[in-house]
């Protein structure tokens, strides 16, 4: 019990400490040089650094281009040149770090989501005195890996707030939607809703870069087991693949998802899906960014090294989700 109280009182915590901030175009595994954006109010006259944006995003996730976009913004405002570079293939990510670290840029920005690929890559660019931070996958491994900072949301308290959100809302049984098998910040959501949730909860393990085979594993759960009253994805795009799944089933379950997008905001609006609990995904790529910006500069280090900085989580329901709308038209929520 006392794990629970804990859990509300720093979700609260984080939920005050929100900064709203705004997208771009996908990437899936190519590397792309990245220019400013609109989003920068003015540009630093500091001399040009290169930063290494490196991400697990797969092809055609729309999440990722929140975080690009928001990483965009902070380069063009740090005359910073952006070099993004993607792929949901740990060893693949890995050795797009150490490409970074061959061209020898001046920062590195990238995500943990398979932390022990990145332990090799890290410290090689540790002695070649690039500085690295973490953001989005990797809070219970950054500091160990030898990462300078780390911004996004602690995965499993957000669990935790979401489960005692469902026990409010009286679901009894619920189904929790990984779509990457093994991504730490995933797994970390889920086993958080089970401590926070009093009622049953499940994993159901689908392959995200194949919607049309979410649909169907999806569906076949819920026709398989008609007591399932509560669906929980952890990406905007699956939550709306599931709520056609509910459809299929002929199930009475509801929907409800970790993420936001601009579409999923229309479903909180017309009532098709329960809330989103948002981590700012832009956020966490602008603040990335400009943390290697403020510590080539100056030698900040935010957290003073030795705590997150938490963007996360943010819930949105249908009571604020108006306010919330106005943002991801612009695509920065």
């Amino acid at each position: 019990m006392r794990r629970h109280h804990r859990a509300a009182a720093l979700t609260t915590a984080a939920v005050v400490t929100l900064l709203a901030a705004g997208c771009s175009s996908g990437s899936g595994g190519k590397k792309s040089e990245d220019g400013g954006t609109d989003a920068a109010a003015g540009k630093a006259t500091t001399p040009r650094m290169t930063v290494a944006l490196v991400t697990h995003a797969a092809p055609g996730d729309t999440f990722w281009d929140l975080i690009r976009k928001g990483a965009q913004a902070a380069a063009a405002k740090g005359n910073i040149k952006l070099v993004y570079s993607s792929d949901p293939v740990a060893g693949n990510q890995a050795n797009l770090v150490q490409n970074a670290v061959d061209q020898k840029v001046d920062g590195i920005a990238l995500t943990a989501a398979k932390p022990d690929a990145m332990k090799g890559v890290v410290a090689k660019a540790e002695a070649a005195g690039i500085p690295v931070v973490g953001f989005n996958s990797g809070l219970d491994n950054w500091k160990e890996l030898g990462m300078l900072e780390y911004f996004g949301q602690d995965e499993n308290i957000a669990g935790q707030a979401f489960g005692e959100r469902l026990n409010q809302l009286g679901a009894k049984h619920a189904v929790c939607v990984i779509q990457e098998q093994g991504q730490v910040a995933l797994e970390a959501r889920c086993s958080g809703l089970k401590k926070g949730f009093e009622g049953t909860t499940e994993n159901l393990y689908v392959n995200g870069t194949d919607m049309p085979s979410v649909k169907s594993t999806l569906t076949a759960k819920l026709q398989k087991d008609s007591s399932i009253d509560q669906v929980v994805t952890l990406g905007a795009p699956i939550a709306l693949t599931a709520v056609q799944s509910v459809k299929d089933a002929g199930s009475k379950a509801k929907v409800a998802t970790f993420d936001l997008n601009k579409d999923l905001v229309g479903a909180i609006q017309d009532g098709s899906i329960g809330f989103a609990v948002d981590q700012q995904p832009y956020l966490q790529g602008y603040l990335a960014v400009d943390a290697l910006w403020l510590y080539k500069t100056n030698g900040n280090v935010s957290g003073g090294g030795t705590a997150p900085v938490l963007t996360g989580p943010a819930f949105v329901t249908k009571d604020n989700v108006d306010s919330v709308a106005e943002f991801a038209a612009k695509g920065t929520r």
